[in-house]
């Protein structure tokens, strides 16, 4: 089977069929709809023309997974330690997919999280400096990801 060919559109151009079904894929991930009629019925089309194009319209922002990055970061067992790190990521803009946490063993605590880098702080090795910077960070390490 050939690999399809891929192209990036600006959504103002596409028929609006496209949009829609984007739009109805949404309200079914996100749980606004629980079922494809009741997502086709608040996006305004079709049960046949969704299942028609929902495999082969997405937006971009789905296929910006790839750009999915997992940290690793030790940090000090002190009250405001973790929050210190996430306030990092939340002024660099990133888009926090999942956040693990052990419970901290002779002073120290481990923290992985997975996110995707969307704002100001446009590579990994920034978001690690940042948190390297913090008094209470210990180590950072780059469990997967691009470094861009």
């Amino acid at each position: 089977m050939a690999r399809p060919k891929l192209y990036i559109v600006d959504g103002s151009v596409l028929p609006e069929v496209f949009i829609k079904v984007c739009l109805a894929k949404e309200y079914l991930e996100t749980g606004e709809a629980r079922t494809v009629a009741e997502a086709v019925g608040m996006a305004d089309i079709s049960r046949s023309a969704f299942y028609k194009y929902k495999d082969a319209v997405s937006p971009l922002r789905d296929m910006k997974r790839d750009q999915m990055v997992s940290l690793s970061v030790m940090t000090r067992d002190r009250p405001g330690a973790l929050s210190s790190v996430l306030n990092i990521f939340a002024g660099g803009g990133a888009n926090i997919l999942t956040i693990n946490q052990s419970i901290p063993v002779n002073g120290v605590g481990m923290v992985t999280i997975s996110f995707i880098m969307e704002g100001e702080m446009q590579s990994v090795e920034m978001f690690r400096a940042a948190l390297e910077a913090l008094p209470d960070v210990v180590r950072v390490e780059i469990l997967s990801g691009s470094v861009r």
